[in-house]
Formats: C-alpha cells, structure tokens, sequence
C-alpha cells in the first residue's frame, strides 16, 4: 500500500521511538499505528487521534495538522514531507497548499508557498 501524508506526519512525529514505545504511551495498538504510517489504514477515529497526540507529545502545530491530515487523506505525502522538513509552514498554509493545483510533473511546494505569504500579506494591506 501507498504511503499517505498522515502516515508521513506520524513516522517523522515518532522519530526514534518504537512502534511499542509509542502504542504503550498512546494506548493505541502498535499494530494499528503501523497500518496508519504505511497507508494500510486512513482516517482514525478522534479518540484515537486524541489517545496518539497524547502518547507522541507534538508541538501545537504538529498536532493540528495530524489532524488536518487525518480527516484530509488524499493529501500528497510529499506535501507532508515537504511540512515536517520546515516547520515554519503553519497548519492554515498547510491546508492552503491542499487547494493548489500543480501542472506538471512535479509540485513546487516552495513556489507555491511563497505565493500564498505573498497573497496573504498583500491581502492583510502588508
């Protein structure tokens, strides 16, 4: 099965921790977990999702777009990648990015990116 961008959030969110490690502090079977980071499974319930940010201890940012990518599963993993590789991007940038159309063969999230900054400022009178 296909990667997913949740599945990408939640690897890079574990980091070194064991599958085990992280399904004992979330109460979440590790099995489970598993199937969330390789695209087996998509979607979890909001009590999981509640149970992994409790058990993975993200920033603020990191859970609100776990979220995001949860209830969002045809996102582009390697938008997920491209996220969690600046941790500038907000949630709401994030989101905005979903909603890009990319003609070609490859997106470029960073253009992409910067447009929309450059949308919102000048839309903020900045």
């Amino acid at each position: 099965m296909p990667e997913s961008a949740l599945g990408v959030w939640l690897k890079a969110l574990r980091g070194e921790r064991s599958l085990r490690t992280v399904a004992e502090q979330s109460e979440v079977d590790h099995a489970y977990i598993y199937r969330l980071e390789t695209g087996a499974k998509e979607s979890p319930s909001s009590e999981v999702l509640d149970k992994l940010i409790t058990g993975l201890r993200p920033s603020e940012r990191n859970a609100e777009i776990l979220r995001f990518l949860a209830s969002h599963p045809n996102v582009d993993p390697g938008l997920a990648e491209f996220a969690q590789a600046d941790d500038a991007v907000t949630p709401e940038e994030l989101h905005m990015l979903t909603t890009v159309v990319n003609r070609g063969t490859r997106p470029d999230y960073a253009t992409s990116l910067a447009r929309i900054r450059r949308y919102m400022r000048e839309d903020d009178g900045g």
